[in-house]
């Protein structure tokens, strides 16, 4: 998997968040996106679409993951990476994501895979995708 230094520099004006779209808190978690964002900087794909799996694919993924995918230009970041990417474009929350860097990946990323194998039992499962409201459809890609 591609790797790049952890920057902080804005994502790339096409950087896309690949969610589980079946998963209550995963869908919970792009709506809190969509909310604090400091500006529109993300779109967003389910994994389970042939869009998220055609990018699953052009970034060397397993079309089998339990987490989220933040792909940033040629960047594809996962885990414990990609939240706090994200995280430090989100109002209220970039001092958090930096702070949490000082965590050591291999730590922060065995909380993050505890939590997403457990998704489903612990937040529950829909039977479809998240379908985005008319004023947000622009946002999401298939």
């Amino acid at each position: 998997m591609a790797r790049k230094k952890f920057t902080g520099t804005p994502p790339h004006s096409n950087a896309i968040i690949l969610f589980d779209g079946v998963c209550v808190a995963c869908s919970w978690s792009v709506r809190f996106i969509l909310e604090h964002e400091t500006q529109e900087l993300f779109q967003f794909a389910a994994l389970q679409t042939k869009f998220g799996r055609d990018l699953l694919r052009r970034g060397s993924l397993p079309m089998e993951l339990a987490t989220l995918v933040l792909a940033d230009g040629p960047h594809f970041y996962t885990e414990s990476d990609a939240v706090l990417r994200i995280g430090l474009h989100l109002k209220g929350f970039n001092l958090l994501s930096r702070g949490a860097l000082v965590i050591p990946a291999p730590v922060r990323n065995l909380v993050y895979r505890c939590i997403a194998e457990n998704r489903y039992s612990l937040f529950g499962k829909k039977e479809s995708c998240m379908v985005p409201s008319p004023e947000l459809r622009h946002r999401f890609l298939d």
